[in-house]
């Protein structure tokens, strides 16, 4: 779907009037995209995967997010990097500050240094981890709040560590599900300046703890079903107004109206399969 094709509707009166902000983001196009090893639940090597439909289904998310006025960038794909169009994980960027992933897997661990080579290229400050982490994936700025996942990808100290390079608050977040194994795919900031209602999250895939410091901070957040939470709706990017989200993702994208918001659906179920949506294509870059 395309922005012209969304329903632009006005925000009832009793819903807040969303502003759009505009954005920077990096992107990787998915020229090497293929599904050859599993280290998500959603990853089946022995079935087949189509590196054109990826490539389509990208450039129709690309071309959105231009045409919603962002400033999109581009890094280069390497051969033998099949998720480095996931680049949500290639890092962390705030304050013009780049902090560098260092991935799990052996198989995706090239894409930090690639990451951070752009990074140094086009005029961040780079910082490169001491702690495995898995970028943006796993960090999400809230207000002045990160928030940060925990428990299949980035380890706990990694947390420590953000902390001490922004001076900012860090939460810690522990998924229990391996389904969601990053904090993109179970939480949506649907508005970065912060707020009760300014996010979405799956209840299912945190532990009791993290549900209880998420109730207390977003006592006004959208809940969202695990219809849409299994396409990953949640792997959505707004920009304060335009969400644009899993087009599957129904009954998100009505609650999201309710709310003021314009959600926009793009399908992106070739690159479901290795396990990555919407967010998962898209680095923010805060100078």
């Amino acid at each position: 779907m395309t922005l012209a094709d969304a329903t632009m509707t006005e925000p009832a009166a009793t819903t807040p009037r969303r502003v759009p902000t505009t954005r920077t983001v990096l992107m990787c196009r998915p020229d090497h995209f293929t599904v050859s090893y599993r280290i998500n639940p959603w990853m089946h090597p022995e079935d087949p995967t189509d590196t054109s439909l990826a490539v389509r289904q990208w450039q129709t998310l690309h071309d959105l997010y231009v045409e919603l006025g962002f400033d999109v960038h581009l890094i280069d794909p390497e051969p033998g990097l099949p998720d480095m169009v996931y680049a949500a994980n290639g890092g962390f960027v705030l304050d013009g500050i780049a902090y560098g992933a260092s991935f799990t897997y052996p198989q995706r661990q090239p894409e930090g240094p690639a990451y951070m080579d752009w990074f140094r290229a086009n005029g961040f400050d780079v910082r490169e981890p001491a702690h495995v982490n898995e970028g943006e994936g796993d960090f999400l700025l809230v207000g002045d709040v990160i928030l940060a996942g925990t428990g299949f990808r980035s380890a706990t100290p990694s947390h420590e560590e953000l902390a001490a390079i922004y001076g900012r608050e860090v939460v810690s977040l522990t998924l229990i599900d391996p389904h969601f194994y990053h904090l993109d795919t179970a939480i949506a900031v649907l508005d970065s300046a912060g707020g009760p209602d300014s996010v979405a999250y799956l209840p299912s895939a945190f532990d009791e703890r993290s549900l209880e410091v998420l109730r207390e901070r977003y006592p006004d957040a959208i809940l969202v079903n695990d219809a849409d939470a299994s396409v990953l709706g949640l792997n959505s990017f707004s920009d304060g107004y335009n969400v644009v989200i899993a087009a599957r993702a129904v009954d998100f994208e009505r609650q999201l109206r309710e709310r003021g918001f314009n959600p926009i659906g793009v399908d992106l179920s070739e690159l479901l399969l290795g396990g990555g949506g919407v967010k998962c294509c898209t680095l923010e870059l805060r100078r």
